[in-house]
């Protein structure tokens, strides 16, 4: 399954918030990038991987988001609660439930992610034989993510913890989580149905599949792009403005 043989690999989308910071109705996915839905950008970075499928979870005003993807080939899922990113990847389940492979996990409001950060973060996992890697990156200011904790787990990630649940040595870590990953499809479904929600937010974090591997013994690696602009996530119509910029400037 692993080394010189080619993986079969699909992707998930996380497309179902509202993006209640953009002081907006519209679908935090529609708002435009440089022309274009921000969902597009993950859309094409899923593609780039020549991936099987690609399934978007949606929810916010989700028949628009259907409406203007209709023609793209992709697999809509609808997250009727919004119950955290753990709930939303297993609406998928079903849509997995034959299949046997490796599923890319992007957020469909980070738009600045490389195809070839994707590509890395693809081969460490493969090369590594592990069943979840995730992306994460080194901030001055590691405010507001979820930090990464690699205590006890050699070369891997013990867990993840959210800033609201974390302590303050944890909230001195710098390293932390993008929200993008690579995972077994056989453990993934397996441990997003085992995710509690005991925390501040009482949702079902995504988070949490890597302190459920490390128990099991299974080995979990990290990513660390150098570029943490690349992990930025919109989340205000500042950061739009701030996206749009960069993306300008980088051309």
């Amino acid at each position: 399954m692993y080394g010189n043989e080619k993986r079969r690999m699909s992707a998930i989308i996380l497309a179902a918030g509202k993006g209640k910071r953009m002081n907006s109705d519209v679908a935090k996915v529609l708002h435009q990038l440089c022309g274009k839905p921000l969902l597009t950008y993950s859309v094409d970075a899923a593609r780039a991987l020549n991936v099987e499928k690609i399934v978007v979870i949606i929810g916010h005003q989700a028949g628009l988001v259907r409406e203007a993807f209709k023609n793209e080939g992709l697999i809509f899922v609808e997250q009727r609660e919004q119950l955290g990113t753990g709930h939303a990847v297993l609406q998928a389940r079903d849509v997995f439930r034959c299949y046997d492979g490796a599923i890319l996990i992007l957020c469909g409001d980070v738009p600045m992610l490389s195809i070839s950060t994707i590509r890395a973060l693809s081969e460490v996992h493969s090369l590594e034989k592990s069943v979840v890697t995730v992306l994460t990156t080194i901030l001055e200011d590691p405010s507001g993510y979820g930090r990464v904790i690699r205590e006890g787990n050699a070369g891997g990630i013990s867990r993840i913890v959210e800033e609201k649940d974390a302590s303050p040595a944890e909230r001195k870590i710098r390293e932390i989580n993008t929200g993008i990953y690579v995972v077994e499809s056989g453990f993934l479904f397996g441990a997003v149905c085992d995710i509690g929600n005991e925390n501040i937010q009482k949702e079902y974090y995504l988070t949490d599949i890597l302190g459920i591997a490390s128990m099991k013994g299974l080995k979990t690696r990290a990513f660390i792009t150098a570029d943490s602009y690349e992990a930025m996530g919109i989340n205000t119509t500042d950061d739009l403005k701030k996206a749009s910029e960069r993306m300008t400037t980088c051309k």
